[in-house]
């Protein structure tokens, strides 16, 4: 593979990222006041932290994704690339489900099916690149505590959520 294919990729992953990044964040447009209405416990993040945090871990993942891409393509790599897809699809529409529909119960099992996707994406990355696989850790780190936070909102706001 050529350095400007190889930097083709990296720049369509980043783009590809972001661009769940975004869809995300259209949903969350609203987010810091619903966030702040909510009864949350005392760990719960300030919402200005969010955006650096996903900023950050969006950038990992499209390296992370690159990384695996990049040995041959989707040749020999087209389960790991497929389950990348599938829980960048899904980490998208967490926010909505959240953010915009209110639906407490939906997002956390929403969350457990991204985190049972971010485990078998790093499982598949693992054999291709284990930087790659290294990379998404902070990201089912992040995911653990979502769903952690996810689950206590939605009991504390059963009214709302």
């Amino acid at each position: 593979m050529t350095i400007m294919v190889q930097l083709s990729g990296l720049l369509f992953w980043l783009a590809l990222c972001f661009i769940a990044a975004g869809i995300g964040a259209a949903a969350s447009i609203s987010a810091g006041t619903f966030y702040t209405s909510l009864i949350r416990p005392g760990w719960s993040p300030p919402p200005y932290l969010f955006g650096p945090v996903w900023t950050v871990l969006y950038t990992m993942m499209a390296i992370a994704i690159w990384l695996v891409w990049r040995v041959d393509g989707f040749a020999t790599s087209q389960t790991a690339c497929i389950l990348f897809l599938l829980q960048l699809g899904v980490n998208a529409l967490w926010s909505w489900i959240f953010f915009v529909w209110h639906r407490g119960a939906w997002a956390f099992v929403e969350i457990l099916l991204l985190w049972g996707l971010l485990i078998a994406t790093i499982l598949a990355f693992w054999p291709i690149s284990m930087l790659a696989a290294l990379l998404m850790i902070p990201y089912l780190l992040w995911v653990s505590f979502a769903a952690g936070l996810s689950f206590t909102l939605w009991r504390l706001n059963p009214q709302i959520l």
